[in-house]
């Protein structure tokens, strides 16, 4: 019986997306994001900001869109699980990390950091045509980690 192993996180990419494919050819993208927390001291009343760093990893046709439209600073939204992957190191000390296997990603609106409303109600033709890209882009996403799982099986460490 598996026990329940499921996460919903979202953050915002540290470093350009990490894309290779295995051996057999299967492709493979690794993300690394940030995940900040807010919260109130109760001590003193001050508000903290707690950040936390994860990679996610995502397989198959989701890790080809994954590299596409993934880029440094943008947003995402990961639906996955955790998997703890263990080895011994040359000195014989065991070692362990924890990453975020992802089963559905949703990337976030990009926003226009330029702020005259004059130069944001002139869209281009081009950016018009890089949303819709992006928002095909998040449905395919979606669509083939609900078709395909997560491909992990088909992978050999």
């Amino acid at each position: 019986m598996n026990n329940i192993n499921c996460l919903v996180v979202e953050g915002n990419i540290t470093r350009e997306p990490n894309f290779r494919t295995s051996p057999s050819g299967f492709p493979i993208c690794k993300i690394p994001i940030a995940v900040n927390h807010y919260y109130k001291k109760a001590a003193s009343g001050e508000y903290e900001n707690e950040v936390s760093y994860f990679d996610v990893e995502t397989f198959g046709k989701l890790a080809e869109i994954c590299a596409k439209f993934s880029q440094k600073g943008r947003g995402l939204s990961v639906v996955g699980r955790l998997k703890q992957n263990r080895w011994k190191t040359p000195e014989g000390k065991n070692t362990s990390r924890v990453t975020i296997i992802a089963e559905k990603i949703e990337f976030k609106q990009r926003f226009n950091k330029n702020e005259d409303a004059a130069d944001e109600s002139e869209a281009s033709a081009a950016e018009t045509e890089s949303a819709a890209e992006e928002a095909t882009a998040a449905s395919l996403a979606n669509a083939a980690a609900s078709s395909s799982g997560d491909g992990e099986e088909a992978v050999q460490f």
